[in-house]
């Protein structure tokens, strides 16, 4: 009967053990955190932007109890992958990076950033003051730097407009230069590697700031329309449950205990009042018809002209 007992009594530990070591497992335990992508908007500063998002992604562990396991995309398109391919779990993305990995299904809008009210950013086209490039149609023939080909603000937007301006950009431009990030297009402004460079007002704003661009030698050519604040997307595959908590927290994480002012930011690293997660699609695909002037054929055409040398 006591041998009863004690294989009885085992087994039951055993059990808890078993029930403790799953509940350990649960996604974003310590064990098995959230994994998070961050799109590598500031030109591959990984650290810089590991420690802009940090403070927020802490206060939501102190506030939920999860844990996050944070990195920096080595691309917009390794961000894409890993949220198509279940390789993380939340992302921050551009908008035509976030459409993308929506319509492959690896997207659903988790939040926007909000400064004064407002959800958007610029793009824009720069050329230095002196150059005699005074609209869009004097970059005929010149050399133009983008960036990230699934960037928003550093390709997409600075290609429709100067495919709206009715220039070509196969046959009209010099030369197109793909270099990977807003601020590597910059630095070829500043060293006089290329006429124009396409680059976010915000970060060319930071540029200026940090010094990297003079800004009594340079100017911007043109200014885009409103483009909707880079998005926090949740992965589909994430519970009904743990959508709602994350959508809960991130809505709130302004007001969360030992938040302070400037400890919230968004994209280039500017100073954000709050996250707004009660916010629908329909404001990211109001830039839809923008990004569509930029068609995958053109795509294809414009990364055979830019391996050209």
């Amino acid at each position: 009967m006591n041998s009863i007992k004690h294989t009885l009594l085992a087994l039951i530990a055993l059990g808890m053990t078993f029930l403790s070591q799953l509940s350990a497992q649960e996604l974003g335990s310590k064990e098995r955190p959230l994994r998070v992508m961050l799109v590598p908007a500031d030109g591959g500063t990984e650290d810089g932007t590991l420690a802009d998002f940090k403070p927020m992604f802490n206060s939501l562990s102190k506030t939920t109890g999860l844990h996050f396991d944070m990195k920096v995309g080595q691309s917009y398109a390794a961000v894409i992958t890993a949220m198509v391919n279940q390789q993380a779990d939340i992302a921050w993305f551009g908008a035509v990076s976030y459409l993308e990995a929506k319509k492959r299904g690896g997207a659903e809008l988790l939040s926007l950033s909000v400064k004064k009210g407002e959800s958007v950013y610029y793009s824009g086209i720069f050329v230095p003051r002196n150059s005699g490039i005074n609209s869009l149609a004097d970059l005929k023939g010149k050399d133009v730097a983008f960036g990230d080909p699934h960037s928003t603000s550093s390709f997409v937007y600075p290609m429709a407009m100067i495919i709206k301006s009715g220039i070509d950009p196969i046959r009209d431009l010099k030369s197109i230069r793909l270099t990977g990030s807003h601020t590597n297009s910059l630095n070829a402004l500043s060293e006089g590697h290329v006429d124009a460079a396409c680059a976010s007002f915000t970060l060319f704003e930071k540029a200026v700031k940090n010094g990297a661009i003079d800004a009594t030698k340079f100017k911007p050519l043109v200014k885009s329309d409103p483009i909707p604040n880079p998005p926090m997307a949740l992965n589909p595959k994430l519970s009904p449950i743990m959508k709602a908590k994350l959508r809960v927290a991130i809505h709130e994480v302004h007001q969360a205990p030992g938040i302070e002012p400037g400890m919230i930011r968004g994209y280039g690293g500017k100073k954000v009042d709050r996250y707004n997660a009660d916010v629908r699609e329909s404001v990211i695909e109001t830039a839809g018809s923008t990004i569509a002037l930029v068609s995958e054929e053109l795509r294809v055409q414009i990364l055979a002209k830019a391996s050209e040398r």
